[in-house]
């Protein structure tokens, strides 16, 4: 990984949102000892990292309930920024109040759009309304800042006592199993030895217009005996025919089988993109691998 610039701060994180959220939570277990910094946008975050304002990033890519964040995929691969780790972080959404406000009396639900999806059932059973805001803390900071004992944040238990909140209902998430899997992003690409455990590679791809493209494509991975563990397609540039793909596989682009099975889909791939090789988290047997 590439050192830091002269003249600027060593070993910093950026992360998407604001203090107390689950992204600088990710972030404090993953570098404990690294400083962090918030910042408003995926855009922002992605340019401090390419501009070295910073040493690394950590950006959530999918959710085990919401699914995918949409606005990473398109990020990354245009990016020049490398996956260089992965960190996997439990979610729980507390309910937060004002000091003494009436869990009867609340009308609106704060929260990032994420985490709404995440707690359709509280909201629901609260009869509350969902105000989708820009971030998770951010949602407990506005409702701090604005006074109004009708209105509840959904945010990780550091905001409440970041903010001055109360916890009016802990565990508010729908599901139990709820984790968010974030990247590490840096300039750099990480140093793996081929035959390192658990290592795995991240790429885009693009398919040919060709009768069964797709089915050819990933062919050389099932005859070389690699494994798949993600394949996503998502359209680009709003064009229903322009389809890209984002894939992880287990194993290290030089490996002999991951190797020949990525000279395959070459064949057949209009563009192939690599976008990290890394270790994998030792949480993701528990995560990824709990239904084998």
């Amino acid at each position: 990984m590439s050192s830091p610039s002269p003249g600027r701060s060593p070993g910093r994180i950026a992360y998407q949102g604001e203090p107390g959220s689950n992204s600088q939570l990710a972030c404090a277990q993953a570098w404990p000892d690294h400083p962090t910094v918030p910042l408003p946008t995926f855009e922002d975050v992605f340019a401090a990292v390419v501009d070295g304002e910073v040493e690394r990033a950590l950006i959530p890519i999918e959710n085990s309930v919401a699914g995918r964040v949409a606005d990473i995929h398109h990020l990354l691969p245009t990016s020049g920024l490398h996956i260089v780790g992965e960190h996997f972080l439990p979610i729980h959404f507390h309910l937060m109040v004002l000091p003494g406000a009436p869990v009867e009396k609340l009308r609106t639900a704060h929260s990032h759009a994420h985490a709404l999806g995440q707690c359709r059932k509280a909201i629901r059973r609260l009869g509350l309304r969902p105000v989708v805001a820009g971030d998770t803390a951010g949602a407990a900071r506005e409702i701090a800042e604005a006074g109004d004992p009708t209105a509840a944040a959904l945010s990780p238990e550091p905001a409440a006592e970041l903010y001055g909140l109360e916890i009016a209902e802990r565990n508010v998430e729908d599901e139990a199993h709820n984790a968010t899997r974030f990247v590490m992003l840096a300039r750099e690409p990480a140093d793996v030895l081929p035959d390192a455990p658990d290592v795995v590679t991240a790429f885009v791809f693009r398919v040919r217009n060709l009768p069964a493209a797709l089915y050819k494509a990933l062919g050389g991975f099932a005859t070389n005996g690699v494994n798949m563990t993600k394949l996503e397609s998502y359209m680009v540039d709003g064009q229903f025919a322009a389809t890209q793909f984002y894939a992880e596989v287990d194993g290290h682009p030089a490996s002999p089988g991951l190797a020949r099975a990525l000279e395959e889909l070459t064949f057949f791939a209009a563009e192939l993109k690599m976008l990290g090789t890394f270790s994998g988290s030792p949480l993701r047997h528990e995560f990824v691998n709990a239904g084998d």
